[in-house]
């Protein structure tokens, strides 16, 4: 079965049946209660959501990380109105799946893996995805040199991620604190701060990293970078000792930025909102949050 898709991607159909979908984290996240109104052919989505409540709560009770590894995303309601949805990855959802009888199950997998059948290529070959990702920045009008650096950061950003799962760090607001001290630590704010200091909307989905120039890439790098050396080296296992260490690699950076601001005669922090004319929000969602 092939999946059917409208102009910004954010649904696509299954035997009639809208499913929406958000572009997270480098792949599609699904919503749940549209998956499980299908398997269970409810056309009312609240009593789809208590299905799911309810198997949500079961799965719990089993130590099942399926509901842990969903993630809650703002996706048009039928009301119109932007609200948090409880979505899975296809991994996430071929393991919900599994979980409810119905005899839409296998046509549906057939159709899931159809659907992210890209993504899978590209998992088995990363290649594929730093292609199509250089592809899509080429087509917004980013600089080759640019799209260098920032491929590279996407790199540097998931050894980091992988080194702190290593650490035991699971939790989605651990990822973000610690991320949030390197930050302070090279640039004197955190993610959230220097969207501010950019004029990115608050609300705005659009990646900070997408509007950094290139020397503000270079020093995210650089402090991702010796974060994952420290961390590799001392083993920190303690939430506080991560923590430490991502102050400490941040601080390298943050210095190695100071020296640079003197030699220049200016800050390399830049309030410039990179191609921002140019660059739509719901183009730049799609780019991911590395």
């Amino acid at each position: 079965m092939v999946a059917s898709k409208n102009k910004d991607q954010a649904i696509i159909v299954f035997e009639s049946r809208k499913i929406r979908r958000d572009w997270h984290r480098e792949e599609w996240w699904f919503s749940v209660v549209d998956v499980v109104a299908v398997l269970t052919e409810q056309t009312d989505l609240l009593k789809a959501r208590k299905y799911w409540n309810k198997l949500a709560q079961r799965l719990r009770n089993e130590g099942s990380e399926v509901v842990t590894n969903c993630h809650q995303l703002k996706m048009e309601a039928p009301d119109g109105k932007m609200r948090k949805t409880d979505c899975a990855n296809t991994e996430g959802l071929f393991r919900i799946i599994q979980s409810i009888p119905s005899p839409k199950a296998e046509p549906f997998k057939r159709w899931l893996a159809a659907v992210g059948y890209e993504r899978v290529q590209e998992i088995e070959n990363p290649e594929l995805a730093q292609e199509r990702m250089k592809t899509l920045y080429e087509q917004k009008g980013y600089p080759k040199d640019w799209i260098d650096k920032r491929l590279r950061g996407m790199a540097i950003r998931q050894n980091l991620t992988d080194e702190w799962r290593a650490r035991g760090i699971q939790a989605q607001q651990d990822y973000a604190i610690l991320t949030a001290e390197i930050s302070r630590a090279t640039f004197g704010m955190t993610p959230g701060e220097y969207k501010k200091h950019k004029n990115i909307p608050a609300k705005s989905k659009a990646n900070l990293r997408d509007n950094m120039t290139d020397l503000e890439l270079i020093f995210t790098m650089l402090g991702e970078k010796v974060t994952t050396e420290i961390s590799r080296q001392e083993k920190p296992e303690t939430f506080p000792g991560n923590q430490q260490v991502a102050r400490r690699g941040g601080k390298v950076a943050g210095n190695a930025r100071k020296d640079t601001e003197k030699e220049l005669g200016r800050s390399v922090i830049s309030t410039e909102n990179y191609l921002s004319d140019q660059f739509p929000e719901n183009e730049q969602d799609r780019l991911g949050d590395n």
